[in-house]
């Protein structure tokens, strides 16, 4: 069976012409003095108009993006991440796109020593570093004083080895008794992540969340949060799955396959490829795969909230709003008075 051609849903319908940008009307503000010395990050949920506001304030403050979406470091990982394509960075420089095959396991702490050089070479330069992103973790890593507990490849391997083993249910199980709330901030079937929160237990005989620091900023920085009711938001998500069924996320899946996706200890993680990866084995159909992208990412968008809602410091803005761009301008150019 081969993915619906473009401008169909799996089970033939007719999907309407969606614009890869999510939140309408975005039109830069300006007069904005540069932030000397200042990271910008925009955050918040999948699908709530990160990236169109990311865009005019980058225009309207002289700035440029650092990506912060764990995904968007992959190569050819574009159709199921929502990656923005040159045309539509409207001449904006993008930083930390595209540097990893998907082979590449993710890591937080290599991640940390790009993107602070880029943001580095950005404040070097005068610019504005706009980080720009939906995972939380990532983010921290970056704006704050942040240091990652060490490794044992011999007790990786025996994890990595039980979670090939029995699956991510039972070690997901095992980091609930020995700290529930890492388990409440890590999905279920996240096998990578699991394999490292009880590593990081095994090895400091301390909750994984004793792991993590308390805020200690490492840049000055303004946070702007951009969500939508969650209404409006779930509709969103359903039609960026119908986008991405549209614009051949099947096919582009098929070619990363060519490429080690299903091997891809991260990467074939992602949402979209997941299901799709399931499908091209005979585990879904396509309709099942296409449905189940929608309900994770929903799952998905809650755990979002759930992260970034915690940090007080973040202003939140309704991206929906006709003022989104002055609004954000405002509270950027407040905080740096």
């Amino acid at each position: 069976m081969t993915g619906p051609a473009s401008g169909h849903r799996p089970d033939g319908s007719r999907t309407d012409p969606v614009r890869r940008d999510d939140t309408p009307g975005l039109v830069a503000g300006g007069g904005s003095r540069p932030l000397v010395g200042t990271v910008v990050a925009v955050v918040g949920p999948t699908a709530a108009g990160k990236s169109a506001l990311s865009i005019a304030l980058a225009q309207a403050l002289g700035g440029e993006v650092v990506n912060a979406d764990s995904m968007q470091l992959y190569r050819g990982m574009d159709i199921g991440t929502a990656k923005l394509t040159v045309a539509e960075r409207a001449g904006v420089p993008h930083h930390l796109l595209d540097i990893w095959d998907v082979t590449e396991p993710a890591s937080v702490a290599e991640y940390q020593r790009l993107a602070r050089a880029a943001v580095d070479d950005t404040l070097a330069r005068g610019r504005v570093p706009l980080l720009v992103g939906g995972s939380g973790l990532y983010v921290r890593a970056v704006l704050e004083q942040f240091e990652f507990p060490g490794t044992d490849p011999a007790v990786r391997e025996r994890l990595e080895a039980e979670l090939a083993q029995v699956g991510p249910a039972p070690l997901h199980e095992r980091l609930r008794a020995a700290d529930p709330a890492a388990a409440a901030s890590i999905l279920p079937g996240n096998g990578r992540r699991i394999v490292r929160a009880l590593e990081v237990i095994e090895l400091t005989g301390a909750p994984f969340t004793a792991a993590l620091p308390a805020p200690t900023p490492y840049y000055p920085a303004v946070q702007v949060g951009v969500d939508l009711d969650t209404a409006l938001l779930d509709e969103r998500i359903a039609l960026r799955v119908d986008r991405m069924w549209a614009d051949g996320l099947v096919a582009e899946t098929r070619e990363l396959v060519g490429r080690g996706l299903a091997a891809g200890r991260t990467a074939s993680r992602a949402l979209g490829y997941q299901q799709v990866l399931r499908f091209l084995t005979g585990e879904l159909t396509e309709t099942g795969a296409y449905e189940e992208t929608i309900r994770a990412t929903r799952r998905f968008v809650r755990r979002q909230r759930s992260w970034f809602r915690r940090d007080p410091r973040t202003r939140w803005l309704d991206s929906a709003a006709p003022g989104l761009v002055a609004d954000a301008l405002r509270v950027v150019t407040d905080a740096a008075r």
